[in-house]
């Protein structure tokens, strides 16, 4: 129903942000990871929202990027895991280190998340590696989010070690190693050689 929010900076605090647009404003619940890069009160600001609806609440939540609103998103799709709970997560991790955690299997670092216990985290990684293997972008910049250059030839060479018989969450978890130990890496070629090598 909304796709963003875009006004003047009314007020602002770890778990919410208030942003007039027009005289009206409009109370925006955000993980700790938006609220940093959100401008000072009196600013421009814009967020990318997502509208959860209840039988008992409406609700409006905003994220500063596509990646957190993205993460947000493929986390209340999972049964049992509401807003404030996804809010939880993305608060303790950046999207890209949420993916990464996921994606490794690793429960236990999971349940370091507020609201998160071992059940809830070993649901998290079934229903969620394959689909979080697949998504680039969730940080911005760096050589995990990269610019386009990167990411297409990331796309590329995980589609050929997936051709050589790997998961898709295992050639994921190979190319993030890849790229970590050689951030400068640009070519899908190059990607997929060094990917083989890792175990």
């Amino acid at each position: 129903m909304y796709a963003y929010v875009s006004g003047t900076l009314a007020d602002k605090k770890p778990t919410e942000a208030i942003v007039d647009v027009g005289g009206i404003g409009y109370r925006l619940l955000i993980p700790a990871s938006s609220y940093e890069k959100l401008p000072l009160v009196g600013q421009p600001a814009k967020l990318i929202t997502a509208f959860v609806v209840r039988e008992d609440a409406m609700t409006l939540y905003g994220f500063a990027t596509d990646g957190e609103k993205t993460a947000f998103e493929t986390l209340t799709a999972v049964s049992g895991v509401g807003p404030k709970l996804a809010l939880a997560a993305l608060s303790a991790m950046s999207p890209g280190e949420l993916r990464d955690t996921v994606v490794a299997g690793d429960a236990a670092l999971l349940t370091r998340i507020p609201g998160i216990g071992k059940r809830t985290a070993e649901r998290l990684i079934v229903e969620l590696r394959d689909k979080f293997a697949g998504m680039d972008g969730l940080d911005t910049g760096g050589a995990l989010g990269g610019d386009g250059a990167v990411a297409e030839a990331r796309a590329d060479a995980r589609s050929g070690l997936e051709a050589l018989g790997l998961s898709r969450a295992e050639a994921e978890k190979r190319l993030r190693k890849v790229l970590r130990a050689h951030p400068g890496t640009q070519s899908a070629e190059d990607l997929l050689r060094l990917a083989l090598r890792e175990s």
